[in-house]
Parts: C-alpha cells; structure tokens; sequence
C-alpha cells in the first residue's frame, strides 16, 4: 500500500512555486470543458483564483485522515448546493485539476502521482456528494432581510437579519453570507446569538482593505437589504456534558461566535465559572464592551478581562490577548475556546502549547475575510 499522503506531498512540491499558473490553466480548462461552470464564479476571479485551487489541495493532503474529515467534507458539500453544483461538476474539476498538474508537474510528473491525487480527488468528491444528497429537504441558501444595521467603530458594524425561513443552527458555528453588491462572493461569518424565538441572526463585520464582501456589509448594506445564507457549518460548540469551568479568548470581531456560545450558556449553566478574554489593538475596538459588561453583572459565574495592544491610556489589561492570558489562571483544567484572526489565533495555540493545555481541550475558529 503507497503511503498517499507521503506521494500527495511529494508530487504538489513538483508544481507549489508556480501555483498561480497551475491555478490560470486549471480554470481555463474548467471553464473550457463546461463554459456554464463560469457562471457559477464572480466576476472578480483575482481572489478566487487562489482560493479555489487552495481549498482543493488542503482537503487532498488531509484525505489520509478519514475519519476526522468525513464530517466536514460531508458538510462542505452540503455548503456548496449555494452554487448550485451538480454531481458532473465534480467530474470537470477533477479532470481540470489533473491536467493542470501534469502540464506543471514536468517530466517528474508520474504516472503514481497521477493516480494518488485521481484516488485522493475521488474520496473527496463522493464525500461532498454524500453530503449534498442528504441536504435535499433544505433549500440551497436562505434569503435574510437586514432589519438592523449598527456602525461600533471605525470599520465594525452589527447586522441583525431576519431570515425569511427559519435556519437551525448550533451557537458557535458560521454561515456563508452574500450580498447583492458581490454577487456569487461568498464569506463566512459568525452568527453573533443563540437561537432566538424571532429567528433572528446577529453578524460582526469589520471591514478590512481588500474584502469585497466585508467591507459591502459594513459601508453599503442597510436596513431592508436582503442577503443570502448558506447552510451553517463549523464545529466550535459546547459540550454540555463537561463540567469543566471555561476560557473564552476573543480577537476583534472573533468576538461574534463567543458571544453566540455565552448566551447559550445562560440558558443553563449554574456551576461552571467562564472567562472571557476580549482583546483588540485599542478601545474603539473593544466594540461590544458595554453589552458584555452587562450579561457579567447578572450572571456572576461570568468574568470579562478586556486588554489592548496599543491604547497606553486603556484602563485595563495591555498587551496582545494571547499573551495576557498568561497572566492569570491556573487553566490545568479548563476548556478553551479561540476565535479571531488566524495570526491572533496561532499566538494564542502557541501560548496555550506553552502553558501544557491539552489540545482535545480547545476548540478554535480562525477567520478572515480573505
């Protein structure tokens, strides 16, 4: 049996420094085999460009781990009916993919490399197929009507939308969100809420300086705009079954699905203390403070620590969040949740490595709009 991960990895450094080229012909053979493929994509292709040909290449390299990454493969399929792909879509961009290789892989390009990425490819698609298949009652995306729109700070605003159906979904997973003025541009946000008897869903968006979609939620959506979203996906939620007191590390808008997890813990959490680390670069950033503040003063198992990284003046913690967490504790024996930026995310795993946190212990999300 050929290690595949081991030929995988070999045979994608045979190509990895022209990938912006294998990514060029990839879609033109895409779209040359099937010209209404193209349709499916925006206009602006500079950043799917890369994003597309990443996505597929990562899932290929964890294809050796089955069993963790049937789920989300599962899942994924289910998130990609918002395209409206079609089983024999599969089949183009597997051919598209393995002719682009080919063509960059050279000379060195074997005939084992072509069938362990033909396999890999091939496990990865009929997962997603699986998962697109058992989501046929559900629609492919729902339409939300944006019935609030707040402005915290220079670049963050709160959007609470009211989707037209209801959407079910666990506090502390995200859903993909497109507006009409990125159409077939798709980012992932962090629902902000638990589940509501309005339906209602909270988003936190900071708009950063290449985010087509980010920063159309942020500076041109308004109230009465409608917005499409996809199924939900991620897996950073609670379990109920731990008894084990909480530590929640929040960057920026990395807020949003910590916020989601903290309503859901007044629901019925009586005997677990939490903490919640909010950090940011200064106190203009620290955008839903106040809210926060409030749920601490009636429920006092909820402690906030707030820090910034660059607000001398700040009245409270300085420094990065990931290193202020240091600061306190001891956290033998607490789950972690971490979501922010992936840089903020990284410092903080790297942080949590040092102080001998188990990693079956956190949970994290690291987002970005690019």
């Amino acid at each position: 049996m050929y290690s595949m991960s081991r030929l995988l990895k070999e045979s994608w450094a045979l190509v990895e420094e022209q990938q912006d080229k294998v990514a060029g012909y990839f879609y033109a053979r895409m779209f040359l085999s099937n010209p209404q493929l193209r349709d499916l994509f925006p206009v602006q292709m500079d950043v799917q460009r890369s994003r597309l040909l990443g996505a597929i290449v990562n899932a290929v390299q964890t294809v050796d781990d089955p069993e963790q990454f049937n789920e989300y493969l599962r899942s994924l399929g289910r998130d990609h009916r918002k395209f409206h792909t079609e089983p024999e879509h599969y089949e183009t961009v597997g051919l598209a993919l393995l002719e682009a290789l080919r063509t960059y892989g050279g000379e060195r390009w074997s005939p084992e490399y072509d069938q362990v990425w033909r396999d890999a490819y091939d496990r990865i698609s009929r997962a997603m197929i699986q998962g697109a298949a058992e989501d046929a009652d559900n629609p492919p995306f729902w339409y939300a009507e944006v019935v609030k729109h707040e402005r915290r700070s220079r670049d963050i605003a709160v959007l609470t939308c009211q989707p037209l159906q209801p959407i079910e979904y666990e506090p502390g997973q995200y859903l993909s969100v497109e507006t009409r003025y990125q159409p077939r541009l798709w980012r992932m946000y962090s629902s902000a809420n638990a589940q509501r008897p309005d339906n209602t869903i909270d988003f936190h968006v900071r708009a950063i300086g290449a985010g087509w979609v980010s920063s159309a939620l942020v500076r041109k959506v308004q109230t009465g705009d409608l917005l499409r979203l996809a199924a939900p996906m991620g897996s950073m939620t609670l379990d109920r079954q731990s008894t084990r007191d909480i530590v929640f590390v929040a960057g920026g808008t990395g807020l949003a699905p910590i916020k989601a997890l903290l309503e859901e813990l007044t629901k019925f959490n009586r005997n677990r203390w939490v903490h919640l680390f909010f950090g940011a670069k200064d106190r203009d950033d620290l955008y839903d403070l106040p809210a926060l503040q409030e749920l601490a003063s009636r429920y006092p198992w909820l402690q906030i620590i707030p820090a910034c990284s660059d607000d001398p003046g700040f009245d409270g913690e300085q420094g990065d969040v990931s290193d202020v967490i240091t600061r306190h504790g001891p956290w033998d024996n607490h789950d972690f949740f971490v979501s922010g930026s992936p840089t903020m995310v990284k410092a903080t795993m790297r942080t949590l490595a040092g102080l001998h946190v188990p990693s079956v212990r956190i949970k994290y999300d690291a987002f970005g709009d690019l």
